[in-house]
């Protein structure tokens, strides 16, 4: 009777569920995505703005490379060079095209890797005056008779001063500003609870035993307490139903 007293009481123990807040079960989860958002944080850059600067960057390394083929093309680089840079004429030189493109990398570059400004401002600048001054050069200047690098230089320094408004405009900025409120949605999730109280178990409430009093009439009590076998087996009732047995005990 010990032993199935004994096997009885360590099941119901082992059967109890130990009820975890939801709290507890993603919290380790929060805290990677925490993490990573912080190693976010802590780069120099983010990627998406990394990615404009080198575009940036390109289109400097582009717009020169366009015009030293140019002077090459033209009767030498040394020739060419005196020609356009010591003696520049409005009219004919490629050089203000190329220092065009030199003042879009130096604004560009300063004012959003640098400082990393989060506006688009400085943007403006940049496209307003490559535009502006692109435009004056077409009309007024000798450049369309000058083979096909007439063409090509103001349509490329055009073409990419929007793409990088566009790029900035639509990507970098937006992008930027959503990885923010995610990081934020976050933080807030993190430092409150995530759900409440999960209902309880079966297993977590307690039964108290019985009361004789409704199980034997007040004559078989009175035997009880005279005949000592009735005594025997109440006891062996009460110690039943105190391990919360779901097995019947049997009288004779």
């Amino acid at each position: 009777m010990e032993g199935r007293r004994g096997g009885s009481s360590s099941g119901s123990y082992s059967q109890i569920p130990v009820r975890t807040g939801m709290g507890s079960v993603n919290s380790p989860a929060v805290s990677v995505r925490l993490e990573a958002y912080d190693i976010g944080e802590k780069k120099c850059i983010s990627d998406v703005r990394r990615t404009f600067c080198l575009f940036v960057t390109f289109d400097l390394l582009f717009v020169t490379m366009l015009w030293i083929i140019e002077l090459n093309v033209n009767g030498g680089i040394q020739n060419r060079l005196e020609q356009e840079v010591l003696h520049y004429d409005y009219h004919a030189s490629f050089f203000d095209i190329f220092l065009l493109a030199v003042f879009r990398f130096a604004v560009l570059i300063l004012a959003y890797a640098v400082c990393k400004l989060r506006h688009w401002w400085a943007i403006a600048i940049t496209t307003a005056v490559s535009c502006a001054f692109l435009i004056a050069k077409v009309i007024l200047s000798k450049l369309l008779s000058q083979g096909a690098f007439g063409y090509l230089l103001p349509i490329i320094s055009f073409v990419l001063a929007w793409i990088e408004t566009w790029l900035l405009d639509f990507k970098v900025l937006p992008q930027e500003i959503e990885d923010e409120n995610r990081h934020q949605s976050i933080i807030d999730t993190s430092r409150a609870p995530l759900l409440g109280p999960g209902p309880l178990s079966d297993g977590q409430f307690y039964s108290p035993p019985e009361s004789l009093a409704g199980l034997f009439p007040p004559t078989d009590i009175r035997q009880t307490q005279t005949h000592p076998t009735h005594s025997l087996q109440l006891s062996l009732l009460q110690t039943a139903q105190s391990d919360d047995s779901d097995s019947s005990f049997p009288f004779k």
